[in-house]
């Protein structure tokens, strides 16, 4: 099981069993057959999150920086780091937590997300994730080699990352 699995609440843990040779400018994208929508397909290596569905505006953290992708952006192929995905629809906002994937918005406002992992925000439990990062702030710090200390350090770095969405969410 993941370590970031384990920060799920339970009755959510229990129900989860081009080529680019010249860069495109947003004026030059082809019409988009949704009318000023951006359609977004959201994979996970065991599931598809969201499939061919149109939303207004998708806000992401990537190694580059924030985005916030509207229909007809710029083509762009991002690196995504763990954080918070806000993908916004006329009925209302949807968030999730994402521990790393890509993220490559195509000239025909098709956004596609690849994420090795994925949760909505709304099903990780604060408390886990307080107590995952002490453990795993026990664990780095009397780490005996240099791997055991690495892998704490990962977790860390996540549970991190996961509380600055907490506190984001809050303000």
């Amino acid at each position: 099981m993941s370590f970031l699995a384990r920060t799920l609440k339970p009755a959510t843990a229990l129900a989860r069993v081009s080529r680019l040779s010249a860069r495109f400018y947003a004026s030059e994208a082809a019409a988009a057959p949704t009318a000023g929508k951006l359609v977004v397909n959201f994979a996970l290596p065991h599931a598809a999150v969201l499939k061919g569905v149109e939303v207004n505006q998708v806000d992401m953290s990537a190694v580059s920086g924030d985005l916030g992708i509207l229909a007809d952006h710029v083509p762009t192929i991002e690196q995504l780091k763990p954080g918070v995905i806000d993908i916004i629809a006329d009925s209302g906002s949807t968030k999730y937590f994402v521990s790393g994937g890509f993220a490559i918005m195509n000239p025909n406002s098709v956004l596609n997300i690849n994420a090795i992992e994925a949760f909505k925000l709304e099903d990780i439990d604060p408390q886990a994730v307080a107590a995952n990062l002490a453990e795993s702030q026990r664990l780095a710090s009397s780490a005996k080699d240099e791997a055991t200390k690495e892998a704490a350090v990962v977790e860390i770095e996540l549970y991190e990352a996961i509380q600055n969405a907490f506190s984001a969410k809050s303000k």
